[in-house]
């Protein structure tokens, strides 16, 4: 507390950046809850402006949580040799200058005491407007390795705040000595499940294994094709609720109505979960999901038996890295590649569901890697930097 006195508390001004995907706005959102309420057991309250795209994520989300919103261009380099990137390239190159005027405008006119980035092309502007006046500025990484945006403005930043220490290794040699391990900020209300109330939710027989199936918010193929293929033979042993997205509801309800009369009862499809999935999570022995960011976040925080099939196409082949690191310390078992097919899941599943002592170890492993601290911990880094400047 020596470092941030009531009077650093009061009134701090902050500008947040970073959108562009959920990946960047969530993390964003849940530091800016953590720091509100931080703040308000002070008796005081942050003035901020969250800084980002028009059209982007990060206008609705700031617009639903209260906090003004500025937008500006901002202009994204491809690394895709394709043709049509290359335009695009070109064609934003030509924004860059533009956006980092209007940040430098914004930086100005708002005279922030901190700024916090949470990566995509969109922080680039507000970062390098930071340096220009001397804002002390945070970045967040949410993944094993830097994205390019945070790779170029890590070596402006006060503070690198990572989600992993093995992230260490891939910040610039220069800024390493500025880089802190905070963890991936996740929602309260996911740290706050209760398992009884997601088994009751869906009318789950608590005495049978629960499996909970989920490609994110906007469901997976792979991930449903591979699942259809094992439901007679892995419903005998469990039960599963499946967020399948709203391309493949249809499909998905098909599969449910031709189930046997037996097994139908123990499987449950929605294209989206909405405020049941804390409770839901809490209430899971297995979880099968993609290897995002966010969700190994809230995986390893909760502690949770998973299955993680990667995104095979996601940038620098990020979530087959964070799968592959967990599978090795035992923490997840990936399917991958070739390995990624409905008879590996079918065997690992009934694997798992027949050896309640693995899940538990799995489960340990998993915890082990979680920071369900993370927010309060980008908090601290966010009032103490604040605080020096």
């Amino acid at each position: 507390m020596s470092l941030y006195s009531a009077s650093h508390l009061r009134g701090l001004r902050m500008i947040v950046t970073g959108g562009g995907t959920g990946g960047h706005t969530y993390p964003a959102l849940t530091a800016i809850t953590a720091l509100r309420a931080r703040l308000a057991a002070s008796g005081t309250e942050p003035e901020l402006l969250w800084v980002g795209v028009r059209d982007g994520l990060e206008a609705r989300i700031a617009t639903r949580a209260g906090v003004p919103f500025r937008a500006i261009v901002a202009g994204k380099l491809r690394r895709s040799t394709s043709p049509r990137d290359l335009l695009r390239n070109v064609a934003d190159a030509f924004r860059i200058p533009f956006g980092v005027l209007q940040a430098v405008a914004i930086v100005a006119r708002t005279k922030p005491a901190v700024v916090l980035s949470t990566g995509g092309y969109v922080s680039v502007p507000i970062g390098l407007a930071a340096r220009l006046f001397g804002v002390p500025y945070l970045l967040h990484e949410q993944t094993l390795s830097l994205g390019l945006a945070n790779r170029i403005l890590s070596r402006v930043a006060t503070r690198v705040l990572l989600s992993h220490e093995s992230s260490t290794a891939h910040v610039p040699a220069r800024a390493r000595g500025r880089s802190v391990v905070t963890g991936n900020p996740i929602r309260a209300e996911i740290l706050a499940g209760d398992r009884a109330k997601g088994l009751a939710a869906f009318g789950l027989d608590p005495a049978v294994p629960f499996v909970l199936v989920t490609g994110g918010a906007t469901g997976a193929r792979q991930v449903n094709r591979m699942l259809t293929a094992v439901l007679p033979d892995v419903l005998p042993y469990c039960q599963v609720v499946h967020q399948c997205g709203s391309l493949d509801i249809a499909e998905m309800r098909q599969v449910a109505a031709g189930l046997p009369p037996a097994l139908a009862h123990r499987y449950r499809v929605l294209d989206f979960i909405h405020d049941e999935m804390p409770d839901l999570l809490a209430a899971a022995d297995i979880v099968v999901a993609r290897s995002g960011a966010g969700t190994v976040a809230e995986l390893t925080a909760l502690g949770k038996t998973c299955v993680l099939v990667p995104y095979p196409y996601s940038a620098g082949g990020e979530q087959r890295v964070a799968a592959r690191t967990l599978a090795a310390e035992g923490a997840a078992i990936m399917l991958d590649g070739d390995e990624a097919t409905p008879d590996q899941l079918r065997h690992t599943l009934r694997t798992l569901l027949a050896d309640p002592a693995r899940r538990a170890a799995m489960s340990r492993a998993a915890a082990a890697h979680g920071r369900p601290d993370a927010a309060d911990r980008v908090v601290a880094e966010i009032l103490a930097v604040a605080a020096r400047g």
